[in-house]
């Protein structure tokens, strides 16, 4: 079924035959094409005639945004996960330390 939804960049859309999201990135409306990025990242572009013959419609953001960004492990603040243990931390402040001769302090 055509669908009559404009594309507008930076709104989601679901492809109702597929179940699948995805983003407008950008539309060019000088040479009538529009470009998405799918949930998996993979880029596509549509010239406006074929838009609106797709089955599609707007729809919200996917909860997990993570899919585009290839983010295996991601923490409960949706930042990626890593095994960096306090004393990495501190290891650029242990090597400035160390270079300054304390003793001209005195």
């Amino acid at each position: 079924m055509p669908t009559d939804v404009d594309p507008i960049a930076g709104n989601w859309y679901c492809h109702l035959d597929k179940g699948q999201r995805f983003l407008v990135v950008a539309v060019d409306e000088t040479g009538e094409l529009v470009e998405v990025q799918n949930f998996d990242g993979d880029i596509d572009e549509f010239d406006l005639e074929a838009w609106y013959q797709m089955d599609i419609e707007l729809c919200e953001a996917p909860e997990n945004w993570s899919g585009p960004l290839d983010i295996d492990n991601v923490d409960d603040l949706g930042t990626q996960i890593t095994d960096t243990s306090s004393s990495d931390w501190k290891a650029p402040l242990n090597e400035f330390e160390s270079k300054i001769d304390h003793s001209e302090e005195d």
